[in-house]
């Protein structure tokens, strides 16, 4: 986007109280700065426009442009800038010979500075009070290392930026083209027509064309809202659509404020909707930094295999084996046992995980074999790389290359593991014919790159067998190199 077009996108139809807080271009007229400022206030107007003048700089920066960033909690960070929006900068950080990526919000931002210039973002006085950037109601906080991890929030605070953000589009969603077939039915019926037609039902078209595709992801949460405009008098309709938008958010985005956001206006709390939505809701309470509320949620949702793997990841592992074992001794243990295996494997107990992995394999086949089958498959291909974990440890493996491959939901799912100073630098899916993948691929191969290896690393939720196989494969990618 070009500086003179530098725009601040709202959404009109759905999210009409933040419409025209800005200007439309940084070389608007007085008059419209004026209207500006008395919108937002004359504190968030010198903040945004701050942003907008850093973010302006970034657009001509060479990649990898080094730079200073000082956040409102007084943590300086050097890195290397890599793009910026007018929400956001990604950096590239490098530390003990390790680098990795990180997104940081302007919002967190106090100063930038790049070239020995100073760009302040926001003032250091926005961190006394409540009152932050625009409407905000949450104060920064420093960024965990990962997802959940080092976070803390307050329910209070949870609840405000989940209104919030919920309240507010994604920077990316005017720009987003409303792009679907004109064959497609949005009549949007509950129960679809027979026979499979993925250019006529919604869900179908969502499943073939947006889950498998993630360059029209975006495109299809846009549908999703377009769909709740178009139903806006029809309550069960627009329940539905905003069931799917939650998913929508979650598990292609992960962007768990705007998840929570739409399946708390579901009912999802009180039962509306799929029961696995329940789960996914506690866990974005998790991910944004309250447990309490994420084991509150949990001890009130149905009795799933996903329960035993938040459990885990909350820290309850006695819980999660427990579930494991009462679901075990039902028509699943299957699928009990490989679940409880991988809450071991991401708990690090490695023995018990293998105990786990062979009671799955070892439990017999029910008459309807097809499901459990595959369910076995995944159980030993989990047995077999934790057996390598003890090896896969990147201060084990020479400088290098290294590649091999783990059986996924599809096919066989092939990774590319750098290694450099004992550090893993990057890891790549280089092949893989997975279709419901969602956010898997970046987030599982950011997860060990975080890590610095596969030791608790955990499955990425809606997509776990993909998930699964990078960590295998890269498990034996890393312990080939170390023999």
């Amino acid at each position: 986007m070009r500086p003179s077009r530098f725009r601040l996108c709202i959404s009109s139809a759905l999210f009409a109280p933040l419409r025209d807080a800005l200007p439309s271009s940084v070389g608007a007229s007085r008059r419209g700065a004026e209207c500006a400022e008395k919108n937002i206030g004359r504190e968030a107007f010198s903040c945004l426009r701050a942003a907008l003048v850093i973010a302006l700089c970034l657009l001509g920066l060479n990649p990898l442009r080094a730079a200073t960033v000082e956040f409102l909690t007084g943590e300086k960070l050097e890195c290397k800038v890599l793009s910026r929006d007018d929400k956001e900068m990604k950096v590239e950080i490098t530390k003990g010979g390790k680098t990795t990526e990180r997104t940081i919000p302007l919002a967190e931002v106090h100063v930038v500075t790049i070239n020995a210039n100073r760009y302040v973002i926001n003032p250091k006085s926005t961190t006394k009070t409540a009152k932050t950037i625009g409407k905000s109601k949450t104060p920064p906080l420093p960024l965990g290392e990962g997802r959940g991890e080092g976070l803390t929030r307050t329910k209070a605070e949870i609840d405000a930026l989940i209104d919030e953000q919920g309240r507010t589009p994604p920077d990316w969603f005017e720009t987003t083209p409303l792009d679907y077939p004109k064959s497609l039915d949005l009549s949007f019926p509950k129960k679809a027509p027979e026979g499979w037609n993925n250019q006529k039902n919604v869900g179908q078209y969502n499943w073939d064309i947006i889950n498998p595709n993630q360059n029209k992801w975006r495109e299809g949460v846009k549908l999703m809202h377009h769909l709740l405009t178009l139903h806006k008098d029809d309550e069960e309709k627009r329940t539905r659509a905003m069931n799917d938008l939650g998913r929508e958010y979650f598990v292609l985005l992960e962007d768990y404020p705007r998840a929570a956001f739409w399946w708390r206006k579901a009912g999802v709390e009180k039962g509306s909707g799929p029961p696995g939505n329940v789960i996914h809701l506690a866990e974005c309470y998790h991910r944004l930094g309250n447990k309490q509320m994420a084991l509150e949620l949990l001890k009130k949702a149905p009795a799933t295999f996903n329960n035993i793997k938040l459990y885990a990841e909350l820290g309850d592992l006695p819980t999660a084996l427990k579930l494991a074992e009462s679901y075990g001794r039902g028509s699943n243990p299957h699928m009990s046992y490989l679940t409880a295996g991988d809450a071991c494997r991401a708990a690090g107990k490695f023995p018990q995980a293998v105990t786990y992995y062979e009671k799955a394999i070892a439990a017999p086949l029910p008459a309807n074999k097809g499901r459990a089958e595959g369910t076995i498959k995944r159980a030993k291909a989990n047995l077999e790389a934790v057996k390598l974990f003890e090896l896969a440890t990147p201060a084990n493996v020479p400088d290098g290359t290294y590649e091999a491959e783990s059986l996924g939901y599809e096919a066989m799912v092939r990774t590319q593991v750098v290694v450099n100073s004992g550090q893993i630098t990057s890891v790549k899916v280089t092949q893989h014919r997975e279709k419901q993948y969602y956010s898997s691929i970046s987030d599982t191969t950011a997860k060990i790159i975080s890590k610095n290896g596969v030791k608790g690393v955990d499955a990425t939720s809606g997509a776990t067998i993909t998930s699964e196989a990078i960590i295998n494969a890269t498990a034996k990618a890393l312990s080939a190199g170390a023999k």
